[in-house]
């Protein structure tokens, strides 16, 4: 096939495994919050790639990191290490609670890491009692087979054979659904502090602060997921920052690469220390191209600057979403921080979230769902005001268009 011949969306169905059901649409341009599709139709992005493109498509600061990277060097195995990911294990370090860093491709493989240390300090620690995982009930944590075990979605996980033992859920939100499984078993509870894929929904401080503290009570390792509500996304570098408590484990990934796939775990010297030499890998983990421009990145977004800027962005969203809704009455509620927000369907429109997807699509503005009845938006943290405006005028009239076919 030579690079002259068209392709379209029927090649997908020739060629691909059939685990994704992509829009029919593909487009070929991003800049800034807008998309071109190949009939150079445009598209307002309040999707970002599901909360990775967090500087919007091509900015400047991204292209010329990776521009002047890919002319210096751009892989090398891990027997020797490199300036840009030295220079960025640095900025992390010195910008959160972490004094160590472990480079991954994505927040899979970041959280995949993180599980592996929390037992093997365990082990080292305590003994090989001591091994149980505690996550949450539609928490979502990858897809590696150990990942998907911990994560709280059975329909993710059936299907594919016996699963990793030692993993147990309970349900967010509810400290006593915890304390009640919790033990000196316990090496680690992992959660994320705002769900995203289980319908954007914000862990209250009084039950972080609540898991924290059963941690401590029981030598349990905290690992805190924040491979979607990291990098800005809730008007901080990383969420953990709003909650008055501190993870020991902390993964990042999507925002911090910007598009370019990049995943870390962060931890403390004392836990690091467990992963010694063999102990754990990857061979594109700090890879040079990725390490720059996620560099590139956190130089634009860890500004006060941005950041404040994102939580002027959430008041734009929010106001335009309940305009929206006074008019229409769809929502039952707009929740989530910062650029991670959740427009949570009420009873008569509830498992047709993604109706509205289609529909927005149609209209030319791109959203996400996060299960069958939340609607969600994490456009990039730097979208203009007059993208929001026209992005949420095109969203309007894809909610007309649901509402007439349901009426």
């Amino acid at each position: 096939m030579s690079d002259a011949m068209p392709v379209t969306r029927a090649l997908f169905d020739e060629v691909m495994v059939p685990n994704y059901n992509p829009a029919a649409i593909i487009p070929v341009r991003g800049e800034g919050s807008r998309v071109w599709d190949q009939d150079n139709r445009e598209y307002i992005d309040f999707a970002g790639g599901i909360a990775v493109s967090c500087l919007g498509h091509c900015h400047p600061a991204m292209v010329n990191a990776l521009t002047e990277q890919a002319n210096k060097l751009w892989h090398l195995s891990n027997v020797l290490t490199n300036e840009p990911a030295l220079r960025l294990a640095k900025k992390l370090t010195d910008a959160t609670f972490a004094e160590r860093v472990y480079y991954a491709n994505s927040g899979a493989e970041a959280n995949e890491a993180a599980l592996k240390l929390a037992r093997r300090y365990a082990l080292d620690t305590y003994g090989e009692q001591k091994q149980e995982i505690i996550a949450f009930h539609k928490g979502f944590h990858g897809r590696t087979f150990f990942t998907v075990t911990v994560g709280g979605q059975a329909a993710y996980s059936d299907g594919f054979g016996p699963k990793p033992g030692g993993v147990q859920h309970v349900e967010f939100n509810n400290l006593e659904s915890l304390a009640a499984v919790m033990s000196d078993k316990t090496c680690a509870v992992m959660i994320e502090p705002l769900q995203g894929e289980g319908g954007v929904v914000p862990g209250t401080k009084e039950f972080l602060k609540g898991v924290r503290e059963l941690c401590d009570k029981h030598n349990a390792v905290l690992i805190f997921d924040e491979v979607q509500s990291g990098f800005g996304r809730t008007g901080t570098l990383y969420a953990y920052e709003q909650t008055g408590i501190t993870p020991d484990i902390l993964t990042t990934a999507k925002a911090l690469g910007g598009g370019f796939p990049i995943g870390a775990m962060l931890t403390t010297a004392e836990i690091a220390a467990h992963l010694k030499p063999g102990t754990h890998g990857s061979t594109y983990g700090g890879n040079p191209l990725g390490c720059a421009v996620a560099e590139a990145v956190m130089a634009v977004v860890n500004t006060k600057e941005v950041l404040d800027g994102v939580k002027e962005r959430e008041q734009w969203f929010r106001a335009a979403l309940e305009k929206i809704n006074e008019k229409y009455d769809v929502f039952a509620e707009i929740r989530g921080q910062g650029l991670l927000l959740g427009a949570a369907l009420n009873d008569k429109y509830k498992g047709k979230a993604r109706e509205f997807l289609v529909a927005g699509a149609e209209a030319g503005v791109m959203v996400l769902v996060a299960g069958m009845d939340v609607i969600r938006f994490t456009p990039s943290l730097v979208i203009p005001e007059t993208d929001i405006a026209q992005g949420m005028a095109r969203f309007e009239e894809a909610v007309a268009k649901v509402v007439a076919a349901n009426s």
